[in-house]
């Protein structure tokens, strides 16, 4: 049974819906299409996808119109990046690697947690992380 309180999903719209399935396939190999069609709002026939488990996916919207991707990470209002637990970051990292995704950012070593992150091809950065301990003070310092 899941827990009470978790993220069940988030939904992002992207230029190329396949190219974001190619990289959370890529991140998440047991992540798999829940369902797909095709919606339309103000006249605009727009794809649509969920991706992932049983209990979290990713909603993905296909863009209408190309002015929707002029978003800048960081500086415009929208989300930064998403950020998902898991088990190995190393492995993650190789498989994203090998697969031809480059390290978006460095990040300063930890001792209670490793992280990575990546773009996707549609411009979405993901953030891995993996907690070497089950203490959230130690997970989660702010010093």
């Amino acid at each position: 049974m899941a827990p009470k309180l978790y993220l069940e999903h988030a939904n992002i719209t992207v230029d190329d819906i396949d190219e974001a399935i190619d990289f959370l396939s890529t991140a998440f190999p047991d992540f798999k299409v829940r369902g797909k069609g095709e919606s339309v709002t103000d006249g605009v026939t727009r794809k649509w996808l969920h991706i992932g488990s049983e209990n979290t996916y990713i909603a993905l919207e296909s863009v209408s119109s190309k002015d929707e991707g002029s978003r800048r990470p960081y500086r415009d209002i929208g989300i930064n990046h998403l950020g998902f637990v898991v088990e190995d970051v190393d492995a993650v990292s190789k498989r994203l690697e090998s697969a031809g995704y480059k390290k978006s950012i460095d990040v300063e070593p930890h001792r209670f947690r490793k992280r990575a992150y990546y773009f996707d091809k549609n411009g979405i950065e993901y953030e891995f992380i993996e907690y070497l301990s089950d203490r959230a003070t130690e997970r989660n310092q702010y010093d």
